[in-house]
């Protein structure tokens, strides 16, 4: 106790009382503490004990209290085994995505669509996927994108690229370019304007001079 008013109970009748509360406090919150993380919960009740409270009483008693938080044996080897478990299991998803994005990125490809049909075994050539079913079903893998790449930056660079590619002449992609380069430097990017003419300049038409 902080206070020690003149109080008609005993002395020992408020400890009661008082740790009755705090019991009911550290109860409370240690609900929403994470067992796994013993050093942080230990951090975060002692900084709830340790205030200033009152008990409501005529006139109050104040009090503040310590609390020595742990794991009985049982318990604290339930969550090493939850430890391991989550462990194990985290290593097992990065290497499943890993797989995912391995195994995506490589089937962009029809020729290696038709290595993986190939290695199952079949030998009947007049069976094989035509070429335009390789070709759609490496466009469904093209349009994969592992976690990471799952952004709006990374959605908007693709709608530019088919944009792009939506415009096969030459000088309409030079077009373009330099409408790009234009809305660069008005943006004040003047690196990113310079790096888009320079894409225009390697895809230019030969001169005369350079075939000779």
């Amino acid at each position: 106790m902080v206070t020690d008013p003149p109080y008609p109970e005993p002395a020992r009748e408020l400890a009661g009382r008082i740790r009755t509360a705090l019991r009911e406090m550290a109860t409370e919150f240690t609900l929403a503490c994470d067992p796994v993380d013993l050093p942080s919960a230990r951090d975060a009740c002692a900084q709830h004990l340790g205030r200033l409270r009152r008990l409501p009483t005529n006139p109050p008693v104040e009090y503040r209290a310590e609390i020595t938080l742990d794991l009985a044996a049982d318990d604290q080897a339930a969550v090493s085994q939850l430890l391991a478990a989550q462990r194990r299991q985290t290593v097992a998803d990065a290497l499943r995505r890993q797989q995912t994005d391995a195994l995506a990125s490589e089937l962009t490809e029809p020729a290696a669509l038709l290595a993986r049909w190939i290695e199952q075994g079949h030998t009947d050539w007049a069976g094989r996927p035509s070429t335009n079913t390789l070709e759609e079903l490496a466009k469904t893998f093209a349009r994969y994108r592992p976690e990471h790449e799952r952004s709006v930056d990374h959605e908007a660079l693709e709608v530019v690229r088919e944009f792009l590619s939506s415009f096969p002449n030459l000088p309409e992609k030079q077009m373009l370019y330099t409408i790009l380069a234009s809305g660069m430097r008005h943006a004040g990017r003047p690196d990113h304007a310079a790096k888009t003419e320079s894409l225009l300049g390697s895809h230019a038409p030969p001169t005369r001079s350079d075939r000779e």
